[in-house]
């Protein structure tokens, strides 16, 4: 897809804010991108001024509620690089974010290609799954919730940071445990939210199938070693400095972050 001027430009005003995360206003950019493929394009631009390969994606939008606060009917997936999948106990510094978020998820990552012709339980059966929390984000001054769908596109779907806990391997799990899953989320000890993972799409798994089938759509492969954070199972919070922990139910354990705030 051949990019217009001004969407060139977007994709430069992009990298440079990942840079110097110094944000950019929003509304400047509204109408720039006008379609899906579009925003995928500009998306795809973005990353490859990157010096860091893709490692994997995040997919947002998987459930009614985060959808209608986007005006979508589908979900969106954004790719992430090497660096931003972090492990359990890690320490995040707020400044160098912009108006980061907090929630909770499932990270699978591909024992073997993933491919369009699988199922749930072969794409279960193909990756492990460890327990997340994810850190949304955009290069978009006050971007949450009301940034144009288009523009959250074309940012990776507002892509902070993954990170994740002990991965189980799934052929040790059944595709209905991922349904029953509970998870916690406190800050500093304090209780913040409850969800299942019913919430994505009704299955977490459903949420890796829609995106191994759009990334082929678009000819991209999920070979081994790619991980997918698939959806929240709770509305977000907006990340402060402090302790944040997620507890998950069927023996997945906790995850923890420490966010401080400065660099």
């Amino acid at each position: 897809m051949t990019l217009t001027l001004e969407q060139e430009k977007l994709v430069q005003h992009l990298f440079t804010a990942c840079q110097t995360n110094k944000p950019l206003d929003r509304d400047t950019y509204v109408g720039v991108v006008n379609d899906f493929d579009t925003a995928y394009a500009v998306q795809d631009a973005v990353m490859s001024l990157k010096e860091e390969p893709t490692a994997g994606y995040k997919v947002s939008l998987t459930s009614p509620k985060t959808q209608a606060m986007f005006d979508s009917n589908s979900p969106l997936y954004g790719a992430q690089i090497v660096s931003r999948f972090l492990k359990t106990e890690a320490a995040l510094s707020l400044g160098d974010y912009n108006e980061p978020l907090v929630e909770v998820e499932l990270q699978f990552t591909a024992k073997s290609a993933l491919t369009v012709d699988m199922d749930l339980e072969a794409l279960l059966v193909n990756t492990t799954v460890a327990p997340t929390l994810e850190v949304p984000d955009s290069r978009f001054e006050n971007w949450f919730p009301t940034l144009d769908k288009f523009l959250v596109l074309s940012d990776s779907a507002v892509g902070g940071a993954v990170v994740s806990g002990a991965e189980k391997d799934g052929a040790n799990l059944k595709v209905t445990d991922l349904v029953k899953i509970q998870a916690e989320l406190t800050h500093n000890g304090h209780q913040k939210g409850n969800g299942f993972g019913s919430e994505v799409l009704g299955n977490p798994l459903i949420a890796l199938q829609w995106l191994v089938r759009k990334l082929a759509e678009q000819g991209k492969k999920f070979p081994v070693g790619t991980r997918a954070s698939t959806g929240t199972f709770m509305l977000p919070f907006n990340l402060v400095a402090g302790e944040w922990r997620a507890t998950f139910s069927e023996g997945f354990g906790d995850v923890v972050m420490h966010v401080i705030e400065t660099k």
